[in-house]
């Protein structure tokens, strides 16, 4: 996955920390004022396990590679490294609902964060994560426990009135916008998503005859605007060039679309997870083949130069 290399350290880690602040405001103005349904409790949980699995992860990495852990070196290394494990576990906390229970979250958080070292694609000389963390947690934990569902759309705004309900997702798309411009370069990743969600409820309407104003009808919600400029545009599970955000974001409307007609709930979330799945399994095989070829041309050099001694 070579085409991310575009996307350095530096913007990373920029991109990171502004997000890391975001969603820790909008959690904790979420549950003050907004309206969040879930106890103070989840995020909480969320956040204590996503540390200690991305804590023992390092370590069992750091050892066997027999190198230092990337939480080494002092308090703000310790701060970057755990940036990546508190937008996860926060994310699965906040789009998960699980009325009282705490132990689905904990199951989601886990499962978000071992993604990252379970599958894996080749990258340069190293590999890389394939799959939206929080979002595969999330697709996880909803296939496996039919009673957990996400949170209500209603609740990330239900507390606000008037001029309220227009400035948090116009705030959530201007910062949205900001981030996704100057650091993790994914503005035609979100046109081409939002051209192709607009585009399969057109087909559903024209097609099918589904209501075309209740196909539209998320794109008005914050939850879509979250998910739409956070989480469909994660730079390090997304591709970097214009071709690949094109197809990647028209893709995941694609899919959506197919699984409201197959009247699969939770499209969003399953739609991404798929197309993750197909990238990752699609890098793969390519890589595979690359490395195939170039055994045969190493083994037909060999017999070459062994004919010609």
């Amino acid at each position: 996955m070579n085409a991310n290399n575009s996307w350095d350290k530096s913007s990373r880690l920029g991109g990171l920390r502004r997000f890391a602040i975001a969603i820790t405001l909008f959690n904790i103005l979420g549950h003050a004022y907004f309206g969040f349904e879930q106890s103070y409790a989840q995020p909480l949980i969320a956040l204590a396990t996503a540390y200690v699995v991305e804590f023992i992860l390092e370590f069992t990495n750091a050892r066997l590679g027999h190198r230092p852990p990337f939480y080494s070196g002092g308090f703000r290394n310790v701060v970057d490294f755990l940036l990546s494990a508190h937008i996860t576990g926060l994310a699965v906390s906040m789009l998960t609902y699980t009325n009282e229970r705490l132990w689905p979250v904990i199951f989601g958080t886990v499962v978000a964060v071992c993604s990252k070292a379970m599958f894996r694609i080749p990258a340069g000389k190293g590999s890389r994560h394939f799959f939206n963390p929080s979002n595969f947690g999330i697709s996880l934990t909803l296939l496996l426990f039919p009673w957990v569902g996400i949170s209500p759309p209603y609740h990330f705004s239900e507390n606000l009135f008037s001029i309220g309900d227009w400035a948090l997702p116009a705030f959530i798309i201007v910062s949205g916008s900001f981030l996704n411009i100057r650091f993790t370069q994914r503005i035609p990743l979100i046109v081409s998503w939002l051209a192709g969600f607009a585009a399969q409820a057109l087909l559903r309407h024209l097609l099918l005859g589904f209501s075309l104003t209740a196909a539209l009808l998320p794109m008005t919600g914050v939850a879509f605007i979250l998910y739409t400029f956070y989480m469909v545009t994660d730079p390090a599970t997304t591709p970097s060039g214009l071709k690949g955000q094109i197809a990647f974001g028209a893709g995941t409307a694609a899919v959506y679309g197919l699984l409201m007609v197959s009247h699969v709930v939770f499209g969003l979330f399953f739609a991404l997870t798929i197309v993750c799945a197909v990238r990752g399994i699609s890098i793969h095989i390519r890589a595979f083949a690359s490395s195939r070829a170039r055994a045969r041309v190493e083994s037909q050099s060999a017999v070459e130069v062994e004919l010609a001694a």
